[in-house]
């Protein structure tokens, strides 16, 4: 029998570590039990799936995830100006703080404070993410069919 490489309709059980341009761990498991999924069941997005095609049990791999595959670029419209009366007084704004904001289904959506002033609230609703290229650490042990429902 041969091994079954990760593809399209796969259960994989991986290891895995995110890193930032400067090397620092944005998340990692490798101290911990391995990870399961099924390929497009939106675990991981499609960018990072692809990049273990063909990998099979036992083997490791680095991948540079680009911002196109990975978390989108920054987008302008993502910006939101909230008037400074909107939040309460006795919240102290600071810049980088990151805030739950309800969105039109009735769910929560977080914002960072890109800058403020006495009248204005500047939040950025970009993935924090956004624009980076992210390093991608893999360790695959384990590939095999999904059971398609």
């Amino acid at each position: 029998m041969t091994d079954l490489c990760v593809s399209e309709n796969t259960r994989v059980t991986l290891n895995f570590g995110l890193y930032l341009e400067d090397g620092s761990e944005i998340d990692a498991n490798f101290d911990k039990s391995p990870a399961t999924f099924v390929v497009g069941d939106g675990s991981l997005l499609p960018g990072f799936e692809r990049a273990l095609f063909g990998l099979l049990p036992g083997e490791s791999a680095e991948f540079q995830i680009s911002p196109e595959n990975g978390f989108g670029q920054p987008n302008d419209n993502n910006v939101q100006v909230i008037k400074r009366d909107q939040f309460d007084d006795d919240i102290r704004l600071e810049t980088g703080m990151v805030f739950n904001f309800a969105d039109a289904a009735g769910g929560e959506l977080p914002g960072v404070i890109a800058y403020f002033d006495e009248d204005e609230v500047h939040v950025d609703f970009n993935h924090p993410l956004a624009g980076r290229v992210i390093t991608f650490r893999v360790q695959i042990h384990e590939v095999e069919a999904a059971e398609l429902h």
